[in-house]
């Protein structure tokens, strides 16, 4: 089984947004589910209002069960799990970090989620995954930005920068209180072609077939 770790020490990065829409874009060809590490239960209150189906999302509420509860997902024939961690580098986002096979960083391009990009590279480094900030929530045309950001992050704090960029999209929104996704909400819209990009890029990190990765009819 493949885990995928969405961590970031600033609350509001989008972590959750990042979670679902990745378990169920990975959900179209594999079995996947999400596990919500995070008190507030964002991803679980999101499964709610999904009324069940795929991704399932499984509520984990200690770091001394994380590794049980994937255990447990990889027995019962999960290919893929997203953990969706709290806002701040604690026990739980640690012993996250530990167990996957890759990190995600999401991060909007404003000066205060760039700074606190710090304690969350600290956590990476003691980690030593792989991980990649995923810029999310920032202006759809402003390509300097996001090169100003990039250059801040690799040069500040040596953390790689995922190629593909998840602007600010009206389709996430929309779809979350839902119980859906981006490409559920729009099939053929920019948000939902940013997902399975990521997505593809996402398989080919962690060596994993992209069958049905193309848009679905």
């Amino acid at each position: 089984m493949r885990t995928i770790a969405i961590v970031s020490q600033k609350g509001g990065a989008g972590k959750t947004t990042l979670a679902v829409n990745l378990a169920t874009e990975a959900a179209r060809s594999s079995v996947a589910l999400i596990v919500d590490t995070d008190p507030q239960a964002t991803a679980s209150r999101w499964g709610q209002w999904r009324g069940g189906g795929d991704p399932e999302v499984v509520d984990c509420g200690a770091p001394t069960l994380l590794a049980g509860k994937l255990a447990k997902a990889a027995d019962l024939g999960a290919e893929v799990a997203v953990i969706d961690t709290p806002p701040h580098a604690d026990a739980m986002a640690r012993q996250a970090a530990q167990l996957a096979d890759l990190l995600l960083i999401p991060c909007r391009p404003r000066a205060f989620d760039l700074a606190a990009i710090e304690a969350t590279a600290e956590l990476v480094r003691s980690s030593r995954k792989p991980a990649f900030v995923v810029f999310n929530a920032g202006p759809p045309r402003a390509p300097h930005i996001y090169r100003d950001a990039a250059n801040l992050i690799g040069g500040e704090f040596g953390l790689e920068i995922a190629p593909v960029i998840l602007p600010e999209r009206a389709a996430f929104h929309h779809s979350v209180a839902a119980g859906r996704t981006a490409p559920e909400h729009e099939l053929q819209g920019k948000a939902a072609g940013e997902i399975r990009e990521l997505w593809a890029w996402i398989c080919g990190q962690l060596g994993m077939s992209t069958r049905a990765l193309a848009v679905p009819a």
